[in-house]
C-alpha cells in the first residue's frame, strides 16, 4: 500500500518524515492554501520518494515551470482540469494525480475521460477547500467505481483509520493520501503519529 504525505513544508519535519519512507510527499502550490509552499524547502530527496507538487487550476506554463525548478516527479492536481490539460502534463515527462471531490451523490462517470491519461486518481472529500478539509466520505461508495486508474483514498484520514482503510478490498486500491488528520498545525506534521499509523497498516 502506498503512502503519501502531503502538506509538507518544513525542512526538518520533512527530514524527519524521509526516515519513515512515504512513497509520495507532497508540496501544496495553491495560494489560498494555510500549507501554501513559499520558498521550496532545501532537502535532500532520495528518489525512491516522489515529490509530488499539488495545483488547483493553474496555468499549463506555471505547473510546468514550478515543476522544473523544484524538481517535481509528479503533479496532483485538485480543480477543474481538463483530460487535456492532463495529458499536456504527462507529454512533460510527469505523473499526474486527479483529484476528485466526493461526496454521497458523487458520480463516477466523471473519472471516465481521465482513465487512458492519469497514473493515480485521488478521491478526496467534497468540502469548502480544494482538499485538507479533514473530513471523510462514505469510503462504501467507492464500490461504483468500475474504471481501471488506481486511486488513493483521502480525506480526514488520522491513525486510528488503520484497521478499516486494511479491510479495503477494491481492486484498484493502491494507498492513501494523508495530510491534515496527522498535523501539529499546518504544514508540519507529527512524525511519531505517521509512524504508528504506517506500522499498524502492516
Amino acid at each position: 500500500m502506498k503512502i503519501k504525505v502531503c502538506g509538507m513544508r518544513d525542512k526538518e519535519n520533512i527530514q524527519n518524515l524521509l526516515i519513515l519512507e512515504p512513497d509520495f510527499i507532497g508540496f501544496i502550490f495553491y495560494k489560498k492554501s494555510k500549507r501554501f509552499v513559499t520558498k521550496f524547502p532545501e532537502v535532500e530527496i532520495p528518489s525512491t520518494i516522489k515529490k509530488v507538487g499539488v495545483f488547483v487550476n493553474e496555468t499549463i506554463d506555471e505547473v510546468l515551470r514550478v515543476a522544473q525548478l523544484c524538481q517535481l516527479d509528479a503533479v496532483q492536481l485538485h480543480g477543474n482540469e481538463s483530460p487535456l490539460y492532463c495529458r499536456l502534463l504527462k507529454e512533460n515527462n510527469l505523473m499526474v494525480f486527479k483529484a476528485f471531490s466526493v461526496n454521497d451523490a458523487f458520480d463516477f462517470s466523471q473519472t471516465e475521460a481521465y482513465q487512458a491519461i492519469c497514473d493515480y486518481f485521488l478521491f478526496d472529500t467534497k468540502g469548502k477547500d480544494y482538499g485538507g478539509n479533514g473530513v471523510k466520505f462514505n469510503w462504501k461508495i467507492l464500490k461504483n467505481y468500475k474504471g481501471n486508474t488506481p486511486f488513493l483514498l483521502s480525506g480526514g484520514i488520522t491513525k486510528i483509520d488503520a484497521n478499516e482503510i486494511k479491510k479495503m478490498n477494491h481492486k484498484l486500491f493502491a494507498g492513501i493520501d494523508i495530510n491534515s488528520g496527522f498535523e501539529i498545525k499546518p504544514a508540519l506534521k507529527n512524525i511519531n503519529d505517521i509512524k504508528e499509523f504506517k506500522e499498524n497498516l502492516k
